[in-house]
C-alpha cells in the first residue's frame, strides 16, 4: 500500500510539473508576442511619421513652385493673350499634378491608418502586418521617387516659363517704343506739343464732367426731394395740426406810463439825485423827455429793464421817491424777479412735458421769457418747438420725451448771450454740458441751424420744428430798415454770380427768384447755380425762417412777319 501511495504521489507530481511547465511556456510565448506587437507598432509609427514628413516637405516645395509659377502666369496674362493660353495650360497641368500628389498622399495616409487599425484589431497577425508594412514602405519610397521626378519636371517648366516671361518683357518694351514713336508722329501731324495736347484734352474732359456732374446732381436732388416729401409731408402736417399757439408774442415793455408830468420832476429829484440812484441801482437808463405822461426805460438787458419797470411802477404808486426808498424797492424787485423767472421756467417745462431739469437750468429757461428774436418770445417759441419735436418723434417711433427736452433746450444759450461772449449755439452747448444733459440734447443744440451735420435724428427734428415755429404768419417781425436791407442783400448776392441777368426778392424775403441768360447757363448748370446761391445766402446773411432760391431759365425766339 505504501508503494501504491508512493507511485500515485509520484504521478501526481509529474503531472503537476508538466502542467506548470506548460503554463510557464504559454506565459513566455504570450510575453514574446506582446513584445513583438509593441515593436511592430513602434516601427509602423516611425515609418508612417517619416513618410508623412517626406510627403509634407515635397508638398510644400510643390506649393511654393506653384505659387511662383502662378504669379508669373498672371503677369504674362496682362501682356499677351497667346502666351496666356500656354501659361494657363501649364498652370492647369501643375494644379493637376498637385492634386494627384495630394490624392496619393491622402491615399497613403488612409492606407497607413487602415493598416494601423488592422494591427490594433487583430494582434494574432503580427507577422503578416509586419510584411504589409514593409511593402507599404517600399511603395512610399517608390512614390517619393515619383514625386522627385515630378519636382524635376516642375523645375523644367519653371525655367521654360521664365524664358517666356523674358520674351514677353522684350515684346512689351518693343510695343512701348512703337507707341512712343506713334505719339511723336501724332504730335508732329497735329502741330501741338505734348503739354498743349494734354491741356486741350483735359479741358474737354473738364467740360464734359462738369455737365455730367450737374445732370447727376439735379437727378439725385429731384429723387431725394421726391422721396423725402412723401415721408415728411404727413409727419409735419400732423405736427402742425396738433399744435396751436399765439401768432404773436408779447415783448418786454420799455415805456412806463405815469399819472401826470409833475411826476417827472419827482423822478429826477433834487439836483438829479433820484434819477442817478435809480440808474446806478438798476443799470437801466431812465429817459425823461417831452413824451406826455410817460417815461422810457432803455437797456440792452431785458431782465434789468423788467426789474426797473417794476421798481418804477411801485415808486409811482407809493409816491415816496428818494434814494433810500429806491434802493429798498430795487432789492425787493430783484428778489421777486428771481422767483418770477424760476416760476416761468417751471411752467414752461411743465407745459412742454419735460421733467428732471436741474434748478439752474430752470432758472435759465425762465430768463428766456424776457428774450425776443425778431419780435417772437423765445421761451414761448422753445415750448412750441418742444411740442412739435415730440409729436414728430412719436410719429417716427423715436423717444418723444427726449425729443421734447431737446426742443425745449435748443435756444437756451439765448438766455445769457447778451452777458457773455459767443453765439447762442456755443453758449447753449457749454450750458448743456455743465448741467449734464444727454448727448442727443447737446447735438440738437449744436446743429439745430445745420441739421445736415448733426449726429442724431433729434437735431433734424428740432431744426424742422424751429423752422415751423418761426415761419408761421405773424410769428416774427423785424424793423423796416432791416427788412429792406435784407431784401437788397438777397438780390445783390444772386446778381453777383456769372450768367445771372436779374434777381428779385419776393414773398417778404422768403424767396429769391433768379433770371439767368439761357445762352450762358444750361439747364444742368441752373441746378448747381441754385445750390451755390443758397450756400452763399446761408454763409453771408442772417434771416428768420428759410429762403428759397428759384433759378429760371427761359429761351425765346421772336420773328416779325412783314
Amino acid at each position: 500500500m505504501n508503494m501504491l501511495y508512493f507511485v500515485l504521489a509520484l504521478l501526481v507530481g509529474l503531472a503537476g510539473g508538466f502542467f506548470a511547465g506548460q503554463a510557464r511556456g504559454q506565459q513566455q510565448r504570450a510575453a514574446t508576442d506582446d513584445q513583438l506587437q509593441r515593436e511592430a507598432r513602434a516601427e509602423a509609427e516611425r515609418i508612417r511619421a517619416q513618410a508623412d514628413a517626406e510627403a509634407r516637405q515635397l508638398r510644400e516645395q510643390a506649393d511654393q513652385r506653384l505659387q511662383d509659377a502662378a504669379r508669373r502666369l498672371q503677369e504674362a496674362d496682362d501682356r499677351e493673350r497667346q502666351s496666356q493660353l500656354q501659361l494657363e495650360a501649364g498652370r492647369e497641368q501643375l494644379q493637376t499634378q498637385r492634386a494627384q500628389a495630394e490624392a496619393e498622399r491622402a491615399r497613403a495616409l488612409q492606407d497607413a491608418t487602415r493598416e494601423r487599425e488592422t494591427l490594433s484589431a487583430d494582434r494574432q497577425e503580427t507577422r503578416r502586418e509586419r510584411d504589409e508594412l514593409k511593402r507599404e514602405i517600399e511603395r512610399l519610397n517608390r512614390r517619393a521617387e515619383q514625386l522627385d521626378a515630378r519636382g524635376d519636371k516642375l523645375d523644367a517648366l519653371e525655367e521654360r516659363l521664365e524664358g517666356q516671361l523674358r520674351a514677353l518683357a522684350e515684346q512689351e518694351a518693343d510695343l512701348t517704343e512703337r507707341a512712343r514713336q506713334a505719339d511723336l508722329k501724332l504730335y508732329e501731324v497735329a502741330g501741338l506739343t505734348p503739354e498743349a495736347a494734354r491741356a486741350q484734352i483735359l479741358g474737354q474732359l473738364d467740360a464734359e464732367l462738369e455737365e455730367e456732374k450737374a445732370i447727376r446732381v439735379r437727378a439725385m436732388t429731384e429723387r431725394a426731394t421726391s422721396e423725402a416729401r412723401r415721408t415728411a409731408r404727413n409727419v409735419i402736417a400732423q405736427a402742425i395740426q396738433r399744435s396751436a399757439s399765439e401768432t404773436s408774442a408779447s415783448m418786454s415793455v420799455s415805456v412806463v406810463p405815469i399819472p401826470n408830468d409833475a411826476m417827472k420832476g419827482r423822478l429826477i429829484g433834487r439836483e438829479g439825485r433820484n434819477i442817478r440812484a435809480f440808474e446806478a441801482l438798476t443799470g437801466v437808463d431812465l429817459i425823461i423827455d417831452d413824451t406826455p405822461e410817460a417815461v422810457i426805460l432803455s437797456s440792452f438787458n431785458p431782465v434789468r429793464r423788467e426789474v426797473a419797470r417794476h421798481v418804477l411802477d411801485a415808486l409811482v404808486a407809493d409816491g415816496r421817491i428818494h434814494p433810500t426808498r429806491i434802493e429798498e424797492m430795487v432789492h425787493k424787485a430783484q428778489d421777486e424777479m428771481k422767483t418770477f423767472i424760476h416760476t416761468q421756467g417751471e411752467e414752461a417745462a411743465i407745459e412742454a412735458g419735460v421733467v428732471g431739469l436741474k434748478p439752474g437750468l430752470v432758472q435759465l429757461l425762465g430768463r428766456m421769457y424776457f428774450r425776443t428774436s425778431y419780435g417772437q418770445n423765445v421761451l414761448k417759441h422753445s415750448v412750441q418747438v418742444a411740442h412739435l419735436t415730440g409729436i414728430m418723434a412719436g410719429e417716427l417711433g423715436l423717444d418723444a420725451p427726449l425729443a421734447r427736452r431737446a426742443g425745449l433746450m435748443h435756444d437756451v444759450g439765448k438766455s445769457i448771450d447778451r452777458e457773455i461772449e459767443g453765439t447762442h449755439v456755443e453758449i447753449g452747448i457749454n450750458l448743456a454740458r455743465r448741467f449734464g444733459e444727454p448727448p442727443e440734447v447737446i447735438d440738437a443744440i449744436a446743429h439745430h441751424h445745420d441739421p445736415e451735420n448733426g449726429e442724431t435724428l433729434y437735431s433734424v427734428l428740432v431744426a424742422a420744428a424751429d423752422a415751423i415755429s418761426a415761419a408761421r404768419p405773424g410769428a416774427r417781425r423785424e424793423e423796416l430798415e432791416a427788412y429792406v436791407r435784407r431784401l437788397e442783400q438777397l438780390e445783390q448776392i444772386a446778381v453777383a454770380f456769372p450768367g445771372v441777368q436779374q434777381a428779385y426778392a419776393i414773398q417778404a424775403g422768403r424767396e429769391v427768384r433768379v433770371i439767368v441768360q439761357p445762352e450762358k447757363v444750361t439747364d444742368a448748370q441752373a441746378t448747381l447755380l441754385a445750390r451755390e446761391i443758397a450756400g452763399r445766402v446761408e454763409q453771408d446773411m442772417e434771416y428768420p425762417g428759410q429762403v428759397q432760391v428759384t433759378v429760371v431759365r427761359e429761351s425765346r425766339a421772336v420773328e416779325v412777319a412783314r
